[in-house]
């Protein structure tokens, strides 16, 4: 492959549930969780705020935390063969989340991913409730467009590849896109006539990176509908 530069967000895109989800249910309860996602929709909380506010509620180990996530969520296990093929064509693969490195590095390690960068907030895990340290001062608590244009800057041809409300920023100023069919990304892209290319398994993307001369992959873009 020419010069590029692949992004990848981790919850909801790389695994089957949100991370973040999943623990501070497990220690908030639902309905805490339903009142700040919905502070996020409607704009009186910033990602920021709704992400210290939910970490607050857990109190587990790091150690404790890994092992609830172990068990109630999966990698798409399409996700390592794909990362195999992105290396083969010495094109690395980055993975921007707004999530938590400790425990990334960690599922990613159970996959044999140890070479994935990953640019993730840190945390203090406060026996009493989680304090996040996060990568810069952004609303988002990390900004995932930064490294996206770093890399446009540089001369590299970038992707992103997403799901979620963080991630709108980065798949604009990507030169191409993918989005994980059925979420807040994909709406987001279709309402704004930013072409992108839908997905469910990397496998599929995958396929359209690295298809052979003379095929296509599934795209989308405003006036063309999906193909496929």
């Amino acid at each position: 492959m020419a010069d590029w530069a692949l992004f990848v967000d981790y919850d909801g895109t790389i695994t089957n549930l949100d991370t973040s989800d999943v623990l501070v249910r497990a220690s908030a309860g639902p309905e805490r969780w339903n009142d700040l996602e919905a502070a996020l929709r409607d704009g009186s909380m910033s990602l920021r705020e709704v992400l210290a506010e939910q970490f607050a509620h857990v109190r587990l180990s790091l150690d404790d935390a890994d092992a609830l996530l172990a068990e109630r969520t999966v990698l798409d296990p399409t996700f390592a063969p794909f990362v195999r093929a992105c290396e083969a064509r010495s094109c690395n693969v980055t993975v921007l989340s707004s999530g938590l490195a400790p425990l990334i590095r960690r599922a990613l390690a159970r996959a044999e991913l140890l070479r994935v960068a990953v640019y993730a907030n840190e945390v203090d895990a406060d026996p009493w409730g989680w304090r996040l340290r996060f990568r810069d001062d952004s609303d988002n608590g990390h900004d995932k467009a930064a490294a996206v244009r770093a890399a446009n800057e540089r001369g590299a041809s970038t992707i992103f590849i997403g799901d979620g409300h963080s991630d709108f920023e980065a798949a604009l100023v990507a030169d191409r896109r993918f989005a994980k069919k059925g979420r807040a990304l994909e709406t987001y892209l279709r309402e704004r006539g930013v072409s992108f290319t839908p997905f469910e398994r990397f496998s599929q993307i995958q396929g359209s990176l690295f298809a052979t001369p003379g095929s296509s992959g599934e795209s989308f873009s405003v006036g063309r509908g999906e193909l496929g």
